[in-house]
């Protein structure tokens, strides 16, 4: 069966993007994303943590057994997770240490699990891969953009802490957008978060029902011409 990995694509990074339509993996979203680097701390650490397991469940899935298949992918994720944390730990340690205790929870988030359960389980190697990075990259796109919309709101700034992530060199990265005497709290703390994720949601499912109304529209004038020819 060929696999279809522009349609891949598309659900992984927009129609079933994780965390705009699935709503998974909220808990890190909303504590997280409160600057734009930290947004994409995390999302590169999930990122590399999808793509591995759903590697690794797709080789053994014919070799593990129904009955105990979720402790035995719960394990290999949390071995990509210590990896993960390891390496972080190694080359980002200032990150590591603002990320704190949300990156050995990637462990539980249910992207993770319910990608390995759903796809990974049940197709090979390089599709999976694939299904992996885009769910990858679309939690990280909608991490990414939180965090910039709540660093701008909260302190005006973007790109903020951006040594954390690539080395001392980047602290000249930073863009101070606008002057604030006082961060704006809301959008820096979770609530702010929920807030921006429902703006995000609501803008998605616009966007959708546009495009929807859109393609109504071209069908309704293409059954129109073939009927009058």
């Amino acid at each position: 069966m060929t696999t279809d990995y522009k349609s891949l694509t598309k659900q992984g990074l927009w129609d079933n993007n994780p965390a705009l339509v699935q709503l998974l993996g909220l808990c890190p979203l909303l504590a997280v994303s409160n600057t734009f680097i930290n947004g994409l701390g995390l999302g590169i650490a999930t990122t590399m943590v999808l793509v591995g397991s759903n590697i690794s469940v797709s080789f053994v899935r014919h070799w593990v057994p129904k009955e105990i298949r979720i402790p035995i992918f719960v394990m290999m994720i949390a071995s990509f997770v210590t990896n993960t944390q390891l390496l972080m730990n190694a080359f980002t340690y200032d990150l590591y240490l603002v990320l704190g205790i949300f990156i050995p929870l990637i462990v539980t988030n249910c992207t993770i699990i319910g990608r390995a359960e759903a796809f990974a389980s049940k197709n090979p190697i390089i599709p999976s891969f694939v299904d992996g990075l885009m769910q990858g990259i679309g939690f990280s796109v909608v991490l990414v953009l939180l965090g910039a919309i709540r660093e701008i709101l909260g302190q005006g700034t973007l790109f903020y802490g951006a040594d954390q992530l690539l080395g001392s060199w980047a602290k000249q990265l930073t863009i101070q957008i606008y002057q604030v005497d006082q961060n704006f709290l809301f959008a820096i703390l979770p609530p702010g978060a929920f807030f921006a994720l429902g703006l995000l949601i609501a803008l998605k499912n616009l966007i959708d029902h546009r495009a929807k109304q859109k393609a109504s529209k071209v069908s309704v004038e293409v059954v129109g011409a073939e009927s009058k020819a």
